[in-house]
């Protein structure tokens, strides 16, 4: 146990988020996601949502403010009626750990399947909303 670390970080995650440099991409995604077969590195978080590892996530890795937009969201195919409120949950939580206005990007699904094949890692959660899958692309940390 470390002291301000939250203790959703597993140790193999907190490894990744610290390998991770200036634009590599790392994937939250929900149970429903194919992690296993898409992930160059797959992390297992079973059991818990994305929303409280986001949180935990974001409390220590930077967002990469040089480009339009450093997240990115599955987005809903086209003529599926499901909502999305854990949507407004993300930008909420992004907008608590950075002061920079941060756009959420939407990536058609196949598209967002093939960028998470690029990703650094693949988080794979126990999350069961539907198109709760996020991308985070790491910024640098701005010495003091």
């Amino acid at each position: 146990m470390l002291k301000g670390i939250s203790s959703l970080l597993t140790p193999d995650l907190l490894k990744i988020l610290m390998e991770m440099g200036h634009a590599d991409e790392i994937v939250i995604s929900d149970g429903n996601f194919p992690a296993a077969s898409h992930a160059q590195r797959l992390v297992r978080c079973d059991g818990h949502g994305i929303p409280e590892l986001l949180e935990a996530i974001l409390g220590l890795l930077p967002l990469d403010v040089y480009v339009d937009s450093p997240v990115a969201l599955m987005a809903v195919t086209p003529g599926d009626p499901v909502k999305t409120p854990i949507w407004e949950e993300y930008r909420s939580i992004v907008k608590k750990h950075h002061s920079v206005d941060i756009q959420l990007e939407e990536v058609e699904r196949f598209a967002f399947y093939e960028r998470a094949k690029q990703a650094y890692a693949i988080v794979s959660t126990g999350e069961t909303a539907l198109y709760a899958n996020i991308i985070l692309k790491k910024g640098v940390v701005v010495p003091d």
